[in-house]
């Protein structure tokens, strides 16, 4: 079960503690896309997230797109927020998440990954070493396999809460 607990859950990225972040070392973030930096299928960017991004680069940390995706999609989101990405990531395979510390030239320990799944940003951050940020979704709508995950997930949530 310790591998599906997040290390931090937060309700937004915008309420990620970055000094403490950076108080545990942590120089650079892995960020899912969906639902949790853009709604689920969309390349729009609330201003509020893209401020939050300006202001996380204008404290020195390092950002990258990591999704399950295609190319055409996460690269609309990279080019708004000027950070590379990894598409077709295979999350919660490590593969993608070492792709990701290698185009921010970072260690495992020195990264966080942000998502809003458990079963694939959680368990693959964990697998790959990473400190690990839960966020709540953006919105409800999402792809329907991401649906039937949730229902796991609830359960993952009551037990890590009780655990708490």
């Amino acid at each position: 079960m310790k591998i599906l607990h997040p290390d931090l859950f937060v309700n937004s990225l915008l309420d990620i503690p970055l000094v403490t972040l950076r108080e545990k070392q942590i120089e650079a973030l892995i960020f899912d896309l969906d639902n949790t930096v853009t709604e689920w299928n969309s390349h729009l960017l609330r201003d509020d997230v893209a401020g939050w991004f300006e202001m996380l680069r204008a404290q020195g940390f390092k950002a990258c797109i990591l999704s399950n995706n295609g190319e055409e999609r996460v690269i609309k989101v990279a080019r708004l927020l000027d950070i590379p990405y990894v598409h077709r990531a295979q999350k919660p395979r490590r593969v993608g998440f070492e792709k990701a510390l290698a185009l921010m030239g970072v260690s495992a320990s020195q990264t966080a990954v942000v998502g809003d799944q458990i079963f694939t940003d959680i368990w693959g951050g964990n697998r790959a070493g990473l400190y690990t940020i839960l966020v709540r979704p953006l919105a409800w709508r999402e792809f329907m396999g991401t649906k039937i995950s949730r229902m796991a997930e609830y359960f993952v949530l009551r037990k890590i809460k009780k655990s708490s």
